[in-house]
């Protein structure tokens, strides 16, 4: 299969989209095709052994439009231009000419004062001739409506255009008859006959149907150009040049000139122009608008380069790795335009409707104008009548509804980092009833960290935690990464280890500084006769919690327990909050054991936990739940969870970072935070919710206003519609749409926990003795921090202070928290803090 994107001319409303649709969907080897009325595009996927794109052009040409493959020269004639400003032409020519139509047609029934050489009925041929010659300018210059109306009618399919066309056509056809029968009334002196037909002129009703109706075309031209901004947003944020390193010499090229491989240069407050790699530097970089993420984030090398994020400061030397389409943000702009150009089934009404409203629009008008001429109207009343119901009649409206919300609720879910792939994702999201969450990489940080550190009393913890890394760097192991990464916050060195063995299913041995080593599990103290001691309860209890402990032994003793777990992310406890408030069931899935599942449930409220399950029998436990009538979000971080994501009515990728083009997920994340899950259900709730809304009124528009405009109200109430009401009414209904649609743009998710309640606080390690003092906590309120680099330094700094346990930075409340075993001078916190550029006082 194939798919290709095609530019389409000459679609006014639903009813077109609708022609277009069957006109191409009866091509043989077409599996499926979309078109989007907002965009005038068509997307269409086939069968390259059984058709071409020249076939499919020449379908759509066939059903009265034109169809260009996608990027593709358009026809001179056919070039796009601002619509908007077309339109606004358009209009101002015809405004000039309408309003003083408009005058001399209801100056003498208003009490207007008009010209001595129009008044009287000696005059009347000259004003009437005057008002026809007035109206062929707004005529001539809306001759589209005309042309494509009358076109598609022809076709067997009319639109729109056709309405207008015909509705305005008709009251400007009847005024010129009605000249005609003045001027045989006026040369026969029947000045009542006259009269009559001077008073069903109708000149000003089809310029004025016209007039309108374009500037209803202008408004809504001019907020279809809004709800693309979100996107257009992101692609102005490219910067257009580059500097990169080649043979050693700096040069600025265009971005398009750039080549992977390049050497990327970036100073501070520069846009990055490619995706890359850090080789060399260090800097905070702003990537709000990738990853909604409002914070700066540190990069160091090997760190990755998204285009379009700015550096805010430091400098950095990175190596391309992705030009061009090929970049983050243009995966991202491509996304969104596939999500925009598919089609929510929710729009499937409006397109069935659309296929037969037209048709049956005229039936109704011209059966009304019949009925009142069979019970005594006038044909003046009855052509009325005829008109009305053409000119209200609107598809546009119904055509509009669903694009327009769509386009918009993508874009802004683009800016928070939250990318839908189709139409289809973004309106499942919103019935969702369960939300499954994989629990490693998902709920967690997804790599063990060092929770708990003790030591016995009488020994040196600085010299314990560096023999225990030493032994622990031999190790491939995750839980021995972990614990020597604790060692290097404290810039501990490490000494060699000689006859250094794995125990398979316990731990490690070696020797470190000629004494011997033990570091594992209560498998390994059995296995070597050793006593944990005091630190077999605390251990238990970690266990119990779901964490994994860890004993180090020297020369026969144990005399250190480290505590590891893989730590819940801050913000994983507000998210189950939050999925619960919008009524849906949480479930985890893990591959860990009963106690370590049982555990994170406790601590996050969970409804249900499934542990120690494979990652081929998560699909399976999702196809269970499906077969219950549940509709089941999976969110994951994609690295094995495919089949899952697959699987569910709604898959979601957590924490794509750049790559936002993960096949299987229906909706991908940028950031790994479980809480953009939540956004991405309020947005698809607020999109549908306003897709509904649209489409009521647009229904409800034309249920109450064609029964108007046919006289259903007129015997017993007098309420009848002129077409000049009509065609205002008609135009305020498609801009009214738009409108409403564009209020997404003002979307922020609300969150009905408090944020505070919610999270957990990530945690530093605990270091402690079998005795001691009671920790003492101090807090701080520091100034001047900006960025992540600015909280690190002010950590390192407080973490380094002699007698200082741990310290824990939060750069958004711009508070420090530190733990100290015995009670220190406030300036000996403060005053390092202040010297480094911080100033620090102490709040408690």
């Amino acid at each position: 299969m194939k798919k290709e994107n095609f530019a389409l001319t000459g679609l006014s409303c639903a009813a077109c989209v609708a022609r277009v649709e069957k006109a191409v969907g009866h091509l043989p080897g077409v599996n499926l095709v979309n078109v989007n009325l907002l965009k005038n595009s068509m997307t269409v996927d086939f069968d390259e052994t059984k058709l071409n794109a020249p076939a499919i052009v020449q379908s759509v040409a066939g059903a009265g439009y034109g169809a260009t493959l996608a990027g593709t020269k358009l026809k001179a004639a056919e070039e796009p231009v601002d619509e908007s400003l077309v339109l606004k032409k358009r209009f101002w020519v015809s405004l000039i000419f309408t309003a003083p139509l408009f005058y001399l047609a209801m100056g003498d029934m208003a009490g207007w004062p008009l010209p001595s050489f129009f008044s009287g009925q000696e005059n009347f041929l000259l004003l009437a001739l005057t008002q026809f010659l007035l109206a062929l300018p707004p005529t001539l210059v809306n001759k589209r409506y005309f042309i494509n109306g009358f076109k598609s009618l022809w076709a067997g399919a009319p639109n729109m255009d056709s309405l207008i066309g015909v509705g305005s056509g008709a009251a400007i056809i009847y005024g010129l008859a009605n000249v005609y029968v003045l001027g045989y009334a006026l040369g026969r002196g029947d000045f009542h006959l006259a009269h009559e037909a001077m008073m069903s002129l109708y000149f000003e009703s089809g310029a004025l149907i016209l007039t309108l109706v374009t500037l209803g075309k202008f408004f809504e031209a001019r907020a279809k150009k809004k709800t693309t901004e979100a996107v257009q947003s992101l692609l102005a944020l490219a910067p257009k040049t580059a500097t990169v390193e080649r043979d050693g010499v700096e040069l600025t090229l265009s971005a398009d000139d750039v080549l992977v491989g390049d050497l990327l240069i970036v100073k501070a407050g520069e846009a990055i122009a490619v995706d890359g790699v850090v080789e060399s530097g260090h800097g905070a970089v702003d990537e709000s608008n990738i990853t909604g993420e409002s914070l700066p984030v540190d990069k160091e090398v090997g760190d990755r380069a998204v285009c379009s994020t700015i550096l805010k400061s430091g400098f950095l030397k990175a190596r391309v790795t992705k030009v061009g389409a090929d970049t983050t943000l243009a995966q991202i702009v491509r996304l969104v335009d596939e999500a925009t150009s598919s089609k929510a089934p929710i729009a499937r009404l409006a397109d069935r409707v659309s296929g037969i409203f037209v048709p049956a629009v005229f039936l109704v008008a011209l059966g009304a104008g019949l009925i009142w001429l069979a019970v005594g109207a006038t044909p003046a009343f009855a052509v009325s009548i005829v008109i009305s119901v053409l000119v209200i009649s609107c598809p546009c409206a119904l055509g509009l509804a669903t694009p327009t919300a769509v386009m918009v609720g993508a874009g802004q879910g683009a800016l928070m980092g939250v990318l839908f792939k189709s139409a289809e994702a973004l309106e499942r999201a919103h019935s969702l009833t369960q939300a499954i969450v994989d629990k490693t990489g998902t709920l967690t940080v997804g790599r063990p960290l060092v929770t708990s550190f003790r030591v016995l009393a009488e020994l040196n913890q600085d010299e314990t935690l560096a023999l225990a890394a030493a032994l622990e760097k031999n190790s491939e192991h995750p839980l021995g990464a972990a614990i020597v990464q604790f060692a290097e916050t404290k810039n501990l060195t490490f000494a060699p280890v000689a006859d250094f063995a794995q125990l398979p299913g316990a731990g490690l041995t070696g020797a470190v500084n000629g004494r011997t080593c033990f570091a594992g599990n209560l498998r390994l103290l059995k296995d070597q006769g050793l006593d944990p001691g005091e630190f077999l309860a605390p251990a238990e209890a970690a266990a119990n919690l779901g964490a994994t402990p860890i004993f180090f032994a020297v020369d026969g003793r144990v005399v250190a327990l480290f505590e590891l777990a893989d730590e819940l992310k801050p913000t994983s406890k507000q998210a189950v909050l939050e999925f619960k408030a919008l009524g849906l069931e949480v479930i985890a899935l893990t591959g860990d054991n009963a106690k370590t599942a049982a555990a994170v449930q406790k601590k996050l409220g969970l409804d249900q936990v499934f542990a120690e399950i494979s990652p081929d029998e998560k699909a399976a436990i999702i196809k269970s739940l499906q077969d219950k009538g549940h509709l089941v979000a999976m969110i994951g971080d994609g690295v094995n969870d495919a089949p899952a994501l697959a699987q569910a009515d709604v898959g979601i990728a957590i924490g794509a970072g750049a790559d936002v083009a993960m096949e299987t997920a229906d909706v991908v994340l940028a950031k790994s935070d479980l809480l953009d899950a939540v956004k991405a259900i309020q947005l698809s709730r607020a999109v549908i919710l306003n897709v509904k809304q649209n489409l009521f009124w647009a229904f409800f528009y034309n249920v109450v206003g064609i029964p108007v405009a046919a006289g259903a109200f007129y015997a017993a109430f007098g309420l009848k519609l002129s077409p000049m009401v009509a065609a205002l009414a008609m135009s305020l209904s498609s801009v009214s749409v738009v409108s409403n649609a564009l209020r997404l743009r003002f979307f922020k998710p609300k969150f009905q926990t408090d944020p505070n309640m919610g999270a957990i606080k990530p945690q530093s390690p605990t270091q402690s003795t079998s005795q001691g003092e009671k920790p003492m906590i101090k807090k701080l309120k520091i100034e001047g921090m900006t960025c992540k680099h600015c909280s690190g330094r002010v950590e390192k700094i407080l973490k380094d202070l002699p007698g200082v346990e741990k310290a824990v930075v939060d750069l958004a409340a711009g508070l420090a928290e530190v733990t100290i075993q015995k009670e220190l001078p406030d300036q000996t916190l403060t005053q390092p803090v202040t010297e480094a550029g911080y100033p620090a006082q102490i709040l408690s």
